[in-house]
């Protein structure tokens, strides 16, 4: 939209011309009386675009409600779900802002939303690691299962926690100054999760080398199962929504580092609609399609860790439903009946 002389203008920086109330009060203008600068974008977010992205983290978060209710994986369904619903959120919010750009809760409400989401997206990542290494075997891991959820969950709680304080002091800020504190703070959320996100990428390329390096060394009990198509499938999809999370992420941390003002955030909507939906859409198709608890085949309980064990005890992670046969593999220094050693494809040595 054009600049005209029947409408209010702002430079972004503090200065103007046209109606000193509506100068003052943005949220007062309409379309018809102020110029798109005294706005948060300088575009008019689409409609399709923004509403079609709304409608498949919809259809995802039934799908994540239907496969974590039949199949009792609540964890990995809570983090999907809210992470999902608050995408959701955040693009109803945009497609408001289209009718309505000058409503400051609109856009406190897409900003917000969108940017905690993705961390909570990245918890149902962190909590499918643990069991990862115990169907392969925990005495390829330099950490035990317990030691990565907590760690990188711990770091994702922060995230949330920074950038869900940034919003609060942004939302409720009637200054450049605190409005300037508060995206600060949600960018040191973004740059933790950055941290985070690579410390885990670290952290799965490690167990990787070391699971190719002692094919031989595999837990025998779960072989079927990490040498199938179905669980080598869920494995590249879970790096794929960890690297498409990151890739949005370097993203948002580039696009707030300017502030409010700068060309990236308020210019550029494909950039935005590329890098911050597309990326996440991609996430949660794998995080979805591809789900935990099918890629398990019937032993995501079962291959669960305990917080606590008592010093000195060898804590036996393989029992059945039945608790009544016992597994050859036992954790915290690996022991195999009769020193036997298995190759990838289950067959004695």
């Amino acid at each position: 939209m054009s600049n005209s002389t029947n409408l209010t203008h702002s430079t972004g920086h503090g200065t103007g011309w046209g109606n000193a109330t509506l100068l003052a009060n943005p949220e007062l203008c309409t379309l018809e009386t102020c110029d798109l600068s005294m706005a948060s974008f300088l575009y008019l977010p689409t409609v399709p675009g923004n509403a079609i992205y709304a409608a498949i983290f919809g259809i995802y978060v039934i799908a994540q409600l239907y496969l974590g209710i039949r199949h009792r994986v609540w964890g990995y369904m809570s983090a999907m779900v809210l992470g999902m619903i608050a995408e959701i959120i955040g693009y109803v919010g945009r497609v408001m802002l289209h009718n309505s750009p000058f409503n400051n809760n609109d856009f406190l409400t897409y900003l917000i939303c969108l940017t905690i989401a993705p961390a909570l997206l990245s918890a149902s990542i962190y909590l499918c690691l643990s069991r990862i290494v115990i169907v392969y075997g925990e005495n390829l891991s330099r950490f035990k299962p317990r030691t990565y959820t907590l760690f990188f969950c711990t770091c994702d709680l922060i995230c949330l926690v920074l950038q869900g304080m940034g919003g609060g002091i942004a939302s409720t800020a009637s200054t450049v100054s605190g409005s300037n504190t508060g995206k600060n703070i949600m960018l040191a959320g973004l740059i933790f999760q950055l941290i985070s996100l690579s410390l885990f990428a670290v952290a799965c390329t490690d167990f990787f080398l070391r699971v190719r390096k002692q094919r031989g060394m595999w837990n025998p009990r779960y072989l079927n199962i990490v040498n199938s198509k179905l669980f080598k499938a869920f494995l590249f999809g879970l790096a794929t929504a960890t690297i498409t999370i990151f890739v949005r992420s370097v993203y948002r941390c580039a696009e707030l580092s300017g502030g409010f003002n700068s060309t990236l955030f308020t210019s550029d909507e494909a950039l935005f609609m590329i890098l911050e939906g597309l990326m996440i859409v991609i996430a949660c198709s794998c995080l979805t399609i591809l789900h935990p608890a099918i890629a398990f085949q019937g032993v995501w309980h079962e291959a669960n860790f305990t917080f606590r064990t008592k010093k000195g005890d060898v804590k036996t992670m393989y029992s059945t439903d039945e608790e009544n046969q016992s597994s050859d593999v036992q954790l915290d220094g690996v022991e195999m009946t009769g020193n036997q050693v298995f190759d990838g494809q289950g067959q004695r040595k």
